[in-house]
């Protein structure tokens, strides 16, 4: 058995019929956000299969926290990544 390097944390993408679109532009967004922090291999951004929450479409995942979001805009995506995935770094002035 070969053990596998498993990222920190996931974004699960619902990819059902009512979250697909929203969630293309989504994944696109935050995919970008993640490459320009530098976290490529500590985060992995998963298409899933319907979540069943079709009336909270678009809906996306943050684990291993468990949470969960619905009616996702991309600005709202943005702002989920920032929070909770890379929070901003605060300094302290001297």
């Amino acid at each position: 058995m070969k053990k596998l390097d498993a990222p920190q944390k996931a974004i699960y993408f619902c990819d059902g019929s009512k979250c697909s679109k929203e969630n293309k532009h989504n994944r696109k967004a935050i995919r970008t956000l993640v490459k320009e922090a530098g976290l490529k291999n500590e985060v992995a951004l998963v298409k899933t299969f319907c979540t069943d929450n079709c009336k909270c479409a678009p809906v996306i995942a943050v684990q291993p926290e468990n949470l969960w979001f619905g009616d996702v805009s991309e600005k709202k995506a943005i702002q989920i990544f920032e929070e909770y995935i890379a929070p901003p770094i605060l300094t302290i002035a001297k």
